[in-house]
């Protein structure tokens, strides 16, 4: 059987599988940051877009003066519009930009622009080299949400924003184009990537009313920049006289690619709450029904919670108590009846039962976990028609229910997919829109998807991305 055009392309230019090394020497800031992704499940995981993106980088990577050195190229679940290097030749791109991009020469202009900063040692130059430890802080605020480290993430958006400044950047402009035109990719596709990048800065003004976070990845060209069109038109001269097929298929790895995060701020898969944001599940117990907003999670009992009500809320934690003295010492509670401290999951814990007295419940209970810096609380209600021990073992069993998320399960909180279809004579993004899975500004950001923003339609016979 012939080798497929991706195999091939990876072992002529022996490009790493984002692998970690065992080599004795410290560890660059991109293998760091590649560790805490795989530790967190924030590697995409669709081998084949993996797989795809090493192609594209491995046919670039040989055209470089680089080629035959160890480079590592990831696809992260991430939805951020962004990719990035490292100086340890890391090249991340989020599945978040995949989904707005048109082709896979599109995709080529992205990696090549990446691998042209590493090329030309633009990080050294610009001695960035605190950027490992923001960027740990980066990931860590995305799979977290703890205020600091937001803070922390904030700041190295805006200093990622200003890219390696407007000579560096248009040096990769320039070094990306002709990696691409001696690869057989059209360097002209730079500019459509820019449209892209630039499409999602006006969209995030007049729709969303935020500003865009991507780094300095072209952020600093417009699209009639004329340096950038004279780059970019140069290396049309170093196109091969043949033609060079893709190496995969773009539109067909484009069909169920995971789109947004339902569970960034939650989502409910039958008893369970997924929070990919926080990087935890729940389990309530079988039959519950559960609901939940941006401050806590209620699972209830059958019945509209006749038989109980759980509730589950996050707490930042600025100074640690153990379990046992967060609920007098923090909480300033003066009713806990009794209560132990244990450890449920590896983690430190306290179940206790608070004075019910003078309600109609007849049982009430507290619960602690810690996880890392954060603290979750649950308070357990059993109703006037519940059991009082079997609420107790309810109570219980869905704080030994509170798990780090898996692999599986943060493909199990991300159910919505991009779906690829031919367009009919007379479709809208309107129409389209009222089949989307999309819950906020669907008819805009299907236009934004298929690159018609602000005021495009589909064109009878076109691929059009939808989302369900």
């Amino acid at each position: 059987m012939r080798p497929s055009r991706i195999a091939r392309w990876l072992a002529l230019a022996g490009v790493a599988c984002a692998g970690l090394t065992a080599f004795g020497w410290p560890a660059g800031p991109g293998e760091k940051m590649h560790r805490e992704l795989v530790e967190r499940h924030a590697v995409y995981a669709d081998g084949k877009w993996q797989e795809y993106v090493r192609a594209i980088g491995a046919r670039l990577l040989a055209e470089t003066p680089d080629a035959g050195k160890e480079y590592h190229f990831v696809v992260v679940d991430d939805t951020g519009i962004n990719a990035f290097a490292t100086e340890d030749a890391y090249i991340f791109v989020n599945r978040g930009l995949l989904a707005f991009l048109k082709s896979e020469d599109e995709l080529a202009a992205v990696i090549g622009h990446e691998i042209a900063h590493v090329v030309a040692k633009h990080s050294k130059k610009q001695k960035r080299r605190d950027l490992a430890g923001k960027a740990a802080g980066f990931i860590a605020a995305a799979a977290t949400y703890r205020p600091e480290l937001m803070r922390m993430s904030q700041a190295l958006t805006a200093e990622q924003q200003a890219g390696y400044g407007r000579e560096m950047e248009l040096e990769a402009d320039r070094l990306g184009a002709q990696y691409m035109a001696t690869a057989g990719y059209n360097p002209l596709s730079v500019i459509d990537v820019v449209q892209v990048l630039k499409d999602q800065e006006l969209f995030s003004k007049q729709v969303q009313n935020r500003r865009a976070n991507y780094h300095g990845l072209f952020s600093s060209h417009p699209k009639n920049d004329k340096r950038l069109h004279d780059a970019v038109s140069y290396a049309q001269n170093m196109l091969p006289e043949r033609l060079v097929m893709p190496v995969g298929d773009f539109w067909g790895l484009l069909e169920g690619l995971v789109y947004g995060d339902q569970a960034a701020a939650g989502a409910i898969r039958g008893s369970e709450f997924f929070h990919s944001g926080l990087r935890v599940v729940v389990q309530f117990p079988t039959g519950w029904s559960i609901t939940s907003n941006s401050t806590e999670v209620v699972g209830k009992a059958p019945g509209s919670g006749t038989e109980g009500t759980i509730r589950m809320a996050r707490h930042e934690v600025p100074k640690r108590e153990s379990p046992g003295e967060y609920p007098t010492k923090v909480l300033q509670r003066d009713d806990i009846l009794s209560g132990t401290e244990q450890v449920i999951n590896g983690r430190e814990a306290w179940v206790g039962e608070v004075d019910a007295s003078g309600s109609t419940t007849p049982l009430k209970l507290m619960g602690i976990i810690y996880k890392g810096r954060d603290l979750f609380l649950f308070n357990g209600e059993c109703g006037a028609e519940g059991d009082p021990e079997k609420f107790r073992e309810a109570f219980v069993a869905t704080l030994q229910g509170l798990r780090p998320m898996s692999a599986e399960d943060v493909h199990r909180g991300q159910r919505n997919r991009i779906h690829v279809i031919a367009a009919r004579p007379g479709d809208t993004y309107a129409a389209l829109a009222e089949s989307t899975s999309i819950s906020r500004h669907a008819e805009e950001t299907l236009r934004l998807l298929n690159g018609g923003h602000p005021h495009g339609e589909p064109r009878a016979g076109d691929y059009v991305k939808v989302v369900r």
